[in-house]
């Protein structure tokens, strides 16, 4: 079974609509000195945009991989990096280079080095205090290590023979992002929680790295395998895609309480993978065929789906320079976020235009 049109545009678009959507008012929070009412207890879980985003990069990936393993074509590398190349290189480099030539742009004091961002390691001690702008490029950088590493392990899996039990390797995997949370939170976090920086250090070592946040990159897999290796199971699964949403809703509403306070042990060990099993649960249920969310179809979720890339790389910017451009103005602060809105899609909207797509049209030549 392979992805077909219909599923991408029918159901996981709806959902990078919910994760752009939900990033964003997770950043317009900590961005925005007036806010709607509303607002705050709304976008504090915002920040697991991100965990569907990889959930979704889990299972996109690791299905067109395991597609070509099934018809038993040995993965290529080259075309592999090729496409992810002229995929996320294009617009992610425009993004920097808007940062570092035109300092007025960036919505806090100062940048990470340059290097960082072009070895794509800026998640990697990451100090948000002092180089808080642009941070949210640090889940590019746990993509582009997953893109790094699962090809290499899925072609060293065919040349030895284990792929079909490759499933260890998934529950070493989850098992090891557990222990590694627990040594961080005790040994690295645990120790400077009295620093005036405290909070600082617990996204330092629990937030960012690669290493701690698998979990929605993992379940994406794990997903993946089931819809490709394991047909019959699927076609059972895939007959309660509406109860896959009310569950995958029972337990996100169970992991917004568990971390409602993020720095706390059980949040810090087991949320992420709380939440990534709730979304995991959603992406299930928008590839099944039974869901309202495989057979709704939405322009308008579509078109946000197309340019979502761009706008989660520049949301920031544009509402940076979106308030101070207004910051005379006397504006309702429902209007200001509307105002917000509709910059931040207009920008995106350009950059996707003039830079994503000529890139995916030339990869598609050299890569045919």
């Amino acid at each position: 079974m392979e992805l077909n049109k219909q599923q991408k545009l029918y159901g996981l678009d709806h959902l990078r609509t919910v994760a752009i959507g939900y990033v964003f008012l997770f950043h317009y929070y900590g961005l925005s000195k007036g806010k709607p009412e509303w607002l705050p207890g709304f976008a504090k879980f915002g920040w697991t945009g991100v965990d569907l985003f990889f959930v979704l990069s889990g299972f996109l990936i690791s299905s067109q991989l395991f597609a070509q393993i099934k018809k038993g074509q040995l993965i290529s590398f080259k075309i592999f990096f090729l496409k992810r190349f002229f995929r996320i290189i294009p617009a992610f480099a425009v993004t920097v280079a808007l940062y570092f030539c035109f300092p007025i742009l960036r919505e806090r004091e100062s940048l990470p080095p340059l290097w960082k961002f072009l070895t794509f390691t800026q998640n990697l001690g990451l100090n948000l205090k002092d180089y808080g702008t642009f941070s949210h490029a640090w889940s590019l950088c746990v993509e582009e290590h997953f893109y790094l590493f699962l090809p290499i392990i899925l072609i060293l899996l065919q040349l030895t023979g284990f792929f079909k039990k490759s499933y260890w390797l998934l529950a070493f995997l989850f098992l090891l992002g557990f222990a590694i949370r627990v040594y961080s939170y005790n040994q690295l976090y645990l120790p400077k929680v009295d620093d005036d920086n405290g909070w600082m250090y617990w996204y330092q070592y629990i937030y960012y790295p690669t290493y701690t946040r698998l979990d929605g990159l993992l379940i994406g897999v794990s997903i993946a395998a089931i819809y490709q290796f394991l047909p019959n199971t699927w076609k059972r699964i895939s007959k309660y895609g509406n109860m896959l949403i009310l569950l995958s809703i029972t337990i996100l509403s169970g992991a917004y309480f568990l971390c409602y306070d993020q720095t706390t042990f059980s949040a810090s060990v087991f949320g992420f993978t709380t939440v990534a099993m709730g979304y995991g649960l959603l992406v299930a249920a928008a590839i099944s065929e039974s869901s309202i969310l495989y057979q709704w179809n939405s322009k308008i979720t579509a078109f946000i789906a197309s340019i979502s890339y761009s706008l989660y790389l520049t949301h920031k910017v544009v509402i940076h320079i979106t308030h101070k451009l207004l910051e005379d103005e006397s504006i309702d602060n429902n209007i200001m976020l509307l105002v917000c809105i509709i910059t931040c899609i207009g920008f995106a909207y350009l950059l996707n235009w003039t830079v994503e797509k000529p890139f995916m049209k030339w990869r598609s030549r050299i890569t045919s």
